[in-house]
């Protein structure tokens, strides 16, 4: 496959691509591996519809669904978006902008469940003339480039992941949503290795709650700590987004969040997020 280097870190756009006619035995093997290297991949003109998405995301892992809905019904294709529905969080169009905002915050999707994520899909579909780009760090080569004493006082810690934690970092009315309180806070250890290169990350974010073993102000001040170190502003690949682009990022690996644009322009993309698997590495980030 043939590809163009997006950060000195990480990341890869692949040429020449259409992602529809990617399965499990055609393309899929050769994306895989360049996930596992690169960590970011950029598709161009792309036009996936809601079921090829679906089944892009499949070959990734189980679809991971934070609905309440009955065993046996598939999840739909979540959109992120400031207009009516985005998420489905609410009708409440305050709200669902102060949720949209809490994602400015450098974060790695759903490590407040119990099966963290292996990775998102994003696509493009109706973008602002200008912001709204989402920007993204190698959590990997920030793990690398840690002072040893830095290394040493996250390695082997634990730290406590709560959903409703990090709404609470924009408004605490997002806090007490159900769709947040409902996650009991989940625990992982602050690095994850990469079971087929070998490589370590730091797995943390906005999420990140606390520390086990440490007062509340201590541990504050470790994940703020380590989160700056890795995302500097040499650090950042930042996304302008075109119609038709799709982001395939592991999460094990890398934090990523949005930025602001004029909310009177609509925003929307369309997700599907991929389980981890055993195989991935869990077993590496649990306590």
């Amino acid at each position: 496959m043939q590809t163009v280097g997006l950060h000195p870190d990480f990341g890869v756009e692949v040429l020449h691509v259409d992602l529809r006619d990617v399965t499990a035995s055609r393309l899929y093997p050769e994306i895989r591996a360049l996930f596992e290297q690169h960590s970011l991949l950029l598709f161009r003109g792309q036009r996936l519809d809601e079921p090829a998405h679906r089944a892009l995301a499949e070959l990734f892992g189980p679809l991971e669904d934070l609905r309440d809905a009955p065993d046996g019904v598939p999840p739909t294709r979540p959109m992120v978006s400031n207009a009516g529905g985005g998420g489905g969080l609410t009708d409440d169009a305050e709200l669902r902008l102060l949720d949209l905002k809490s994602n400015f915050f450098w974060h790695t999707d759903s490590s407040f469940l119990p099966t963290p994520a292996i990775s998102n899909i994003l696509l493009g579909c109706t973008i602002p003339a200008a912001g709204g780009d989402t920007e993204f760090v190698s959590t990997r080569a920030g793990w690398a480039r840690l002072p040893e004493d830095l290394k040493a006082r996250a390695r082997d810690r634990i730290a406590v992941h709560s959903f409703a934690h990090s709404r609470a970092l924009v408004d605490a009315r997002l806090a007490e949503q159900p769709i947040y309180t409902k996650f009991r806070p989940t625990c992982w250890r602050m690095t994850w290795r990469n079971p087929r290169n070998g490589a370590e990350a730091l797995f943390l974010g906005a999420h990140a709650a606390g520390v086990r073993g440490l007062m509340p102000q201590e541990g504050a001040r470790l994940i703020e700590e380590l989160t700056a170190a890795v995302t500097g502003p040499e650090a950042i690949y930042s996304h302008r987004w075109r119609v038709g682009d799709v982001l395939i990022w592991d999460e094990r690996a890398t934090l990523h969040r949005g930025t602001p644009w004029d909310y009177r322009e609509e925003r929307t993309l369309a997700s599907f997020v991929s389980s981890a698997r055993e195989s991935d590495g869990i077993a590496s980030a649990r306590p």
